[in-house]
């Protein structure tokens, strides 16, 4: 079965996500889109996700949680999780490695954690952007560790992407998948990284706003629509 989907949405959780980014507001414009799957990934948390799983739940969206990592070298990578209990101890892990710096929220935004009836439960302390002292050198078999998959974000952006920082994807990182923001770019860094050719290249909204969000465009062929089954598509390279 096809399945319709986008992996890579931040919530009210991240700073620079809008207060209209909620468990219900995501899931049902997901729904409205035509989306079958949807994965939540706030910078370097999860604390949203149970929510958004219980809402997607009701609204027959499914989700997968996730997070977008900060590598140490300042990179981007997203993260996603067959389970909420494997999610969480990724995120419980992460949380040992991040740099503490206190938010500003009259600066960076708000970091609200959500119900799954919207209501805001309470805020995260320390800002959630900052790099963590994971390298890209690891981070493929670290989320491998917890059941899940890692792969680099918007690698075509000129900041925070593994090719404005590095320059290139070495083989040795074990990267099955990337993503690109501009997918109609495809063969140019085909073309420019032929390590490319065998990997799995997707695209996703990066939403921090709900207007941001693609309709269903892009999907996967697969038996069933779970967390699993999506993360085991992306595992495999072409």
């Amino acid at each position: 079965m096809k399945c319709y989907y986008d992996l890579h949405i931040h919530s009210c959780l991240s700073p620079c996500g809008s207060m209209d980014m909620t468990p219900n507001n995501i899931v049902n414009m997901a729904k409205l889109l035509g989306l079958s799957a949807i994965a939540l990934t706030d910078h370097n948390t999860v604390h949203n996700c149970e929510a958004l799983i219980k809402v997607g739940q009701r609204e027959d969206i499914c989700v997968v949680p996730g997070m977008e990592l900060t590598t140490s070298e300042e990179i981007h990578i997203v993260c996603l999780f067959p389970t909420l209990e494997d999610a969480k101890s990724f995120c419980d892990y992460v949380s040992e490695h991040q740099i503490k710096i206190k938010n500003r929220a009259d600066i960076y935004g708000r970091q609200v954690i959500m119900d799954s009836d919207d209501n805001e439960i309470s805020e995260l302390e320390n800002l959630l952007v900052m790099a963590t002292d994971i390298s890209i050198m690891n981070v493929a078999e670290l989320a491998e560790s917890y059941n899940g998959i890692a792969f680099p974000a918007h690698i075509d952006r000129s900041s925070m992407s593994i090719l404005s920082v590095l320059g290139e994807i070495s083989e040795s990182y074990n990267f099955s998948t990337v993503e690109l923001a501009d997918i109609t770019q495809k063969e140019k860094w085909i073309s420019a990284h032929p390590i490319l050719k065998n990997m799995n290249i997707i695209t996703n909204c990066d939403a921090h706003y709900l207007e941001h969000m693609k309709e269903a465009e892009n999907f996967f062929e697969l038996d069933e629509i779970t967390p699993k089954a999506i993360i085991e598509k992306l595992k495999n390279r072409i």
